[in-house]
């Protein structure tokens, strides 16, 4: 073992790049080792820079709107500079001492701060818009306007990194000793440790240079009035557009090129222009003929919109059921109203009562709304038989027996009532006896004035009279 233990002590020793030992020192088997552990730090680190601040975005100039009569006119809508943003300030030196000497651990000098970066630059202001009515082109060129963007600001420069402390001496040894010279257990070792100088502070970067501020825009409107906000689309009430109307409008505009030729020499502004094409009116008036009370219907909303051949596009209200025609009268539209019924009255169909069977079984349908003399109605039946008695639990062993359209002939209309001869319908007689549990499934479509909509209606129950 203790020679095994000598062999590992000369291999630890063969890998130093240092001379071997002479044939004297294998006894002592000396070698050196690099210092272990993180390296300790000297002296202060630097301080950071701060980062320069953004420079300040200008101010927009006003939009102004003239009338153009031919006299001359002097106009600055010219947007303002943009602030320049500020420098980054630099990193502070480190500390630098003394470096500590034939200590048995690492070190590292102390870095230099880092520096901030730059400032962005503020962006221009925009130039002002502007407005111009005149029903005659030429007066434009009485007037010499200014509506340039403002220049963007310049960033700000980053700042220097501070300098980062120097080690004096980069590498140094240290022996350690353990017995006594000429003991068999006398073992000394030599560790090498060394010094890292500090780094220098980064560099800050530069900022972004502002955005330019864009030219002012034209929109030129041949008109010697001031042009009202157009309105092209509004939901109203009912009674509102009986009583008073209601007009709806929109303005129609172009882009055109070459603002620039139209103003006095020297005039700086976009070169694209909007151009007043036509200004859309059109009127709306609902009139109410039906001869169902108009009060019911007074509060819903009809959506109207004025589409670009100058019609008005109705959308009557969803809650509402209308037979209805339009009438155009050049910019003025009426919408004559001849039935009208609400949307849930349509499907207020129920059960009444069931009598009979057999043949003479019958099942009657009443409608609640009473509107079936306006509401045509088409059937759909489905007759299934069961074992059990359906009214007061769920059962799974029905058998279909009919399903299909009902009849005209075995379906009886009157008054508010529908009355289906079931018994009628080619079903074996012993599947309507007394006693025999039965569902009826009616689904009923519903239409009205190119309107449509489908109710069901499920009926359980036991055939009557005696078995």
């Amino acid at each position: 073992m203790r020679f095994l233990g000598k062999i590992s002590l000369c291999l630890i020793f063969l890998s130093c790049p240092y001379i071997l030992p002479s044939s004297s020192q294998i006894s002592q088997c000396h070698w050196m080792a690099w210092g272990a552990g993180e390296a300790r730090e000297f002296g202060s680190q630097g301080t950071n820079g701060k980062n320069g601040e953004r420079g300040q975005n200008a101010q927009n100039a006003d939009s102004t709107t003239v009338f153009a009569d031919g006299s001359p006119i002097k106009l600055n809508l010219a947007g303002q500079n943009g602030k320049d943003g500020n420098n980054g300030q630099n990193g502070t030196d480190a500390k630098c001492l003394e470096q500590p000497q034939n200590v048995t651990y690492d070190l590292r000098a102390a870095n230099g701060g880092n520096a901030g970066n730059g400032g962005d630059g503020g962006d221009g202001g925009n130039g002002g818009d502007l407005t111009v009515y005149s029903t005659n082109i030429a007066n434009l060129k009485q007037i010499t306007v200014n509506a340039v963007g403002g220049t963007a600001g310049q960033p700000g420069i980053g700042g220097t990194g501070g300098k980062g402390c120097r080690c004096s001496q980069p590498y140094w040894t240290v022996e350690t000793c353990k017995g006594k010279p000429g003991d068999a257990n006398y073992r000394c070792t030599t560790q090498t440790f060394r010094c890292q100088n500090g780094l220098d502070g980064i560099n800050g970067t530069s900022g972004r240079v502002g955005r330019e501020g864009r030219l002012g825009q034209l929109t030129l409107i041949n008109l010697n009035r001031p042009l009202v906000d157009d309105k092209p689309g509004a939901s109203v009430a009912l009674s509102e557009l009986k009583d008073r109307g209601f007009t709806l409008s929109k303005n129609k505009w172009e882009t055109l090129t070459g603002a620039l030729a139209l103003f006095a020499p020297g005039s700086v502004i976009d070169d694209q222009y909007r151009f007043l094409v036509e200004r859309l009116e059109h009127s709306f008036l609902l009139i109410w003929n039906a001869p169902q009370s108009f009060e019911k219907f007074a509060a819903q909303k009809m959506s109207l919109s004025l589409e670009n051949n100058g019609q008005i596009k109705v959308n009557p209200p969803a809650q509402i059921w209308l037979e209805a025609t339009t009438q155009q009268q050049n910019n003025f539209t009426q919408f004559i109203v001849y039935n009208a019924i609400l949307e849930k009255e349509a499907t207020e169909l129920v059960s009444e009562k069931i009598t009979g069977n057999r043949t003479d079984f019958q099942l009657t349908l009443e409608d609640k709304a009473n509107l079936s003399n306006l509401i045509s109605t088409k059937f759909l039946v489905k007759y299934r038989t069961t074992r059990s008695d359906p009214r007061f639990r769920p059962v799974s062993d029905y058998r279909t027996r009919y399903e299909g359209p009902m009849p005209p002939e075995l379906l009886r209309f009157q008054g508010n009532k529908f009355t289906f001869e079931i018994g009628k319908l080619p079903i074996d007689p012993e599947d309507i006896k007394p006693g025999q549990g039965f569902e009826i499934e009616i689904i009923a479509t519903r239409s009205f004035g190119g309107y449509s909509k489908e109710q069901t209606i499920v009926v359980r129950d036991v055939i009557p009279g005696l078995k």
